[in-house]
């Protein structure tokens, strides 16, 4: 049996991985399959797959395409989920501010340097026309809990994160949601690193043909909506609204996409260049 280490974020986007894993649909094909939930988002996975502690990520496809340009030994293998994210822009419930304009020029709280948090803000930046250099501001709270800390300490004003992973604390009070900012492309990809590619494709393929089964049958499985709710604290409509909204995908990421999220980030300076289509992505299946 072939062990792969896989990581991902610890929310609803990746319970079909859970899923499969209860159902031992892994161990039939001969993998080892072992999870490991990464709180503080892209930036932390990153750093796993630079440090060979994971093999395998489920990973904002910003993140990785940044990370790999500077140098992460990593390619995306697949798109994950097809749809963009809907990322919350948040305030402290105490908060003066009021629409997302009133955040020009106030700090930002993100994940780390690189995650997903710290490049929407650009793009919220980006689409808000606001200037990069002087309307930018940071603070790195690691995770959810820290920007709550962040903001009780008055470190941070505002926080892009997923808006259904957030609603629940929106709903009791402890934030408020003053805008969306949705990603111009595709959420998440599946990225391995390129030693893995290597020696263990067949494995990788077997990985992505379990996956995209459960993928491609998640919204008709049985109580679906119950169990998304029950298990992340989401509220019954609001999976409805998530399920309505995101399709998941069983295929390579196409050369047009992968241009369009190099220039916007060449756009807005997080990355220094663009690369090859080659450079980014490996066909499995």
């Amino acid at each position: 049996m072939t062990q792969l280490k896989i990581g991902g974020v610890p929310e609803h986007f990746n319970l079909p991985w859970h899923l499969a894993q209860k159902d031992k649909a892994f161990k039939k094909q001969n993998i080892d399959l072992q999870w490991r939930d990464f709180p503080g988002g892209t930036g932390a996975m990153c750093h796993a797959l630079r440090n060979d502690d994971i093999d395998v990520a489920i990973i904002l496809t910003e993140g990785i395409i940044k990370d790999i340009i500077d140098g992460n030994a990593s390619k995306i293998i697949q798109t994950y989920v097809e749809s963009p994210l809907v990322w919350g822009i948040h305030v402290d419930k105490d908060s003066t501010y009021r629409t997302v304009n009133d955040l020009k020029g106030t700090t930002a709280a993100i994940s780390r340097s690189g995650s997903g948090s710290h490049l929407m803000a650009y793009i919220n930046a980006e689409q808000n026309q606001w200037d990069i250099e002087k309307d930018l501001k940071f603070n790195i709270i690691q995770d959810i809990e820290g920007a709550l800390t962040g903001f009780k300490n008055k470190a941070v004003d505002y926080l892009l994160w997923e808006k259904f992973m957030t609603k629940p604390l929106v709903d009791n009070g402890t934030l408020r949601r003053i805008g969306n900012c949705l990603s111009p492309w595709p959420c998440f990809v599946i990225a391995a690193r390129d030693e893995i590619i290597e020696n263990k494709p067949e494995i990788l393929k077997s990985l992505l043909e379990i996956i995209n089964t459960y993928t491609r049958d998640f919204k008709d499985t049985e109580q679906i909506e119950i169990r998304i709710s029950e298990m992340y604290n989401i509220q019954i409509e609001d999976v409805r609204s998530w399920l309505e909204i995101t399709e998941w995908s069983q295929c390579i990421m196409d050369e047009e996409t992968i241009s369009n999220v190099q220039r916007h980030l060449l756009q807005v300076k997080i990355i220094p260049n663009t690369i090859e289509y080659q450079s980014l992505i490996k066909k499995i299946i």
